[in-house]
């Protein structure tokens, strides 16, 4: 049996601020986007690359809201410094929910409340400040 990972599926009603953590607070691509005028919704795809596993956040184009964030687990994102990622992040106003103060790895909330995963390619950074004496702001 062969299988392969196609992606990742987060309501949102907030597609901007959504569209702007993913591109310019990751560094991922759109990879794809449809709109539906009879379903009244969009499906936008990220990736970081062509081919590679996505993202797909379904905006209902309803006035619904979604508060249950944390019904799904977390993404998972392999950086190349999860220092200047995090900085990046904070500075956009992203919640720090585990500070990278190990050097490998790291929680953030996306604007929709699910948590992502940063780990450090190739093992750790040393520990650096501020990260290493921020106290944990979330539940980790």
């Amino acid at each position: 049996m062969s299988i392969r990972y196609l992606h990742a599926m987060i309501r949102t009603d907030k597609p901007e601020e959504s569209h702007a953590f993913y591109t310019e607070g990751l560094g991922l691509i759109q990879t794809r986007r449809m709109d539906s005028e009879k379903g009244q919704f969009s499906l936008i795809y990220y990736a970081t690359e062509q081919g590679a596993p996505e993202v797909e956040l379904t905006h209902n184009w309803s006035d619904r809201t979604y508060t249950g964030g944390d019904q799904f687990g977390h993404l998972a994102f392999e950086v190349d410094n999860i220092y200047q990622v995090c900085e990046k992040l904070q500075s956009m106003g992203v919640t720090i929910l585990r500070p990278p103060r190990d050097g490998h790895m790291a929680f953030v909330k996306d604007p929709n409340g699910i948590s992502i995963e940063l780990l450090q390619k190739d093992g750790s950074l040393e520990s650096a400040e501020p990260w290493v004496s921020m106290e944990n702001t979330g539940s980790w």
